[in-house]
């Protein structure tokens, strides 16, 4: 269950130096990422993760700390621009959602002194098997995610889907950040006139399928209903790329199942995984 050699090779210099502003030295980077990882892997509660991995509340402490300030996030973006230095992402993306069950220890977050950025709802929603989290993401030709959105476990795919392209960003040592895929694919969830609007005036090739009642309504339509969007068949057979790499997410038991309270501190959770995958490459 502990990082390999080589993951910690990508990941060590991208992390905060072990002495921070305040208070005394942090405990090994490494023994901290390796309890963390544990704990989401295994869904262990924080109080349970064996004792070779040093103490849990500082564990736990040091998740909450890098995912208030982005220390997560932006470790995820910086190993995404070495990997697209190093050998050129896919230029085609696919985007999906899935959903989470809630723990009951999920529930009971406090709206005061939450952090800068947390969704009042804390990204909790309700449907018919009780609370539920949606993380929406998009996912290269490989398999890897290159984004993360999440919402409440009841809200819609299509409404979503401009987040989730705002949240792709690959930076590069000059210029601006890589934002535009050159393909898009998804399911017929998300085949709205908006999001093919929005993708056309962002020049990116949409595939999506129409669901039969969008057909039906142009044909009942006649002249009137314009011509159908075009649909490369043969390209849409990609898009199963991002359902592979929600299960290879949701091998992660303290990810298939959400435990924590905020959206912010189980957003880390995902970002970690997405982090080992892209320094396992």
């Amino acid at each position: 269950m502990s990082l390999r050699d080589l993951q910690w090779a990508r990941i060590e210099p991208l992390l905060p130096d072990r002495t921070p502003k305040r208070g005394g030295r942090w405990r090994d980077h490494r023994q901290v990422i390796d309890a963390i990882a544990f704990k989401y892997r295994t869904g262990t509660p924080w109080m349970d993760l064996p004792e070779r991995l040093g103490s849990w509340k500082g564990a736990h402490s040091r998740l909450r700390i890098w995912a208030i300030d982005g220390t997560w996030e932006r470790v995820f973006v910086a190993l995404l621009a070495q990997v697209d230095a190093e050998e050129d992402l896919d230029s085609g993306v696919a985007v999906d959602s899935t959903i989470v069950r809630a723990h009951q220890h999920a529930a009971g977050a406090r709206p005061q002194g939450a952090p800068a950025g947390e969704p009042a709802d804390h990204a909790l929603g309700r449907s018919r098997g009780g609370p539920t989290t949606k993380i929406r993401l998009a996912a290269e030709g490989r398999c890897r995610p290159l984004a993360f959105v999440l919402t409440p476990g009841q809200a819609g795919d299509a409404p979503a889907f401009t987040q989730v392209m705002a949240a792709i960003r690959v930076t590069r040592p000059k210029g601006r950040p890589r934002t535009r895929p050159v393909v898009m694919l998804a399911d017929k969830a998300y085949s709205s006139r908006a999001i093919r609007e929005h993708l056309r005036k962002r020049r990116i090739r949409a595939v999506i399928p129409q669901p039969a009642d969008q057909i039906a309504h142009r044909r009942r339509l006649g002249s009137k209903g314009g011509r159908p969007p075009g649909f490369d068949r043969e390209a849409y057979k990609q898009r199963n790329t991002v359902e592979r790499c929600i299960n290879k997410l949701k091998q992660w038991r303290g990810l298939a199942t959400r435990y924590d309270k905020t959206a912010t501190a189980y957003q880390a959770a995902p970002h970690l995984a997405a982090i080992l995958i892209w320094a396992a490459r």
